[in-house]
């Protein structure tokens, strides 16, 4: 019975770590704990009503990803925005994604071109936020351009694209209000499928450009009216 309770154990006190640590992240990703703003772990054990030691293991993983400074002990500051960083995500996905774009648009079988239609036809329903779609979002992306991706371009496609979540989601969450957004949105990623149905690298690498500089653009303009009216 002893044994039996022990190897129990830690699997819960993981999984409340594990908990709290998606919890905060989709918190700060979604701009509910502010950006600048400083946290004390009794605060946020209090608004995830734990105890502090998982809020404290949550705080040392999510610092490694980038998204909150700790104070030992005391507290956490959310990582502000920062608009040069959003600049140099971009210029690295602008020498990414089109250049594997290229060899894609070959690759992809009919079929998965209309399933993506499909998809991306769904990104312009009014009753979806960026925080419903995001994770779909994402996908699309990947799937888009999957067939000519290695194993290394997926970890680091993976890595910008997660350093771009939290402005994605503040940045184009603000624009949800607007049903033309969402109508934007939509016709957006069904521009890019048809520039992978031609089958056309020139084509489909300057479609996944101009989708990059057009959401960098809407990003930082949103970016900026956030900073403006936090």
């Amino acid at each position: 019975m002893a044994s039996s309770r022990a190897a129990v154990r830690p699997i819960a006190a993981r999984s409340v770590v594990a908990q709290v640590t998606d919890e905060l992240r989709r918190a700060i990703v979604s701009g509910a704990l502010t950006p600048g703003e400083e946290y004390s772990l009794r605060e946020l054990a209090g608004m995830l009503e734990v105890s502090f030691i998982p809020v404290r293991e949550a705080l040392r993983s999510l610092e490694s990803e980038g998204l909150v400074h700790n104070r030992p002990g005391r507290s956490a500051r959310i990582v502000p925005l920062d608009l040069d960083d959003l600049h140099g995500i971009y210029r690295l996905r602008r020498t990414l994604e089109p250049a594997i774009a290229r060899r894609s648009c070959a690759l992809l079988a009919d079929e998965a071109l209309d399933a993506l239609e499909a998809e991306a036809a769904g990104f312009a329903d009014e009753r979806q936020s960026m925080d419903d779609i995001y994770e779909d979002h994402h996908g699309f992306h990947l799937a888009l351009l999957a067939p000519a991706v290695s194993a290394w371009d997926t970890r680091v496609l993976t890595s910008l694209w997660h350093a771009a979540e939290r402005y994605i989601r503040i940045g184009f969450g603000r624009l949800d209000p607007d049903p033309a957004e969402h109508h934007r949105r939509g016709q957006a990623h069904l521009d890019l499928v048809a520039a992978f149905r031609s089958r056309d690298p020139d084509t489909a690498a300057a479609a996944v450009e101009q989708h990059l500089a057009r959401n960098e653009r809407l990003a930082l303009s949103a970016l900026s009216a956030y900073s403006e009216n936090p």
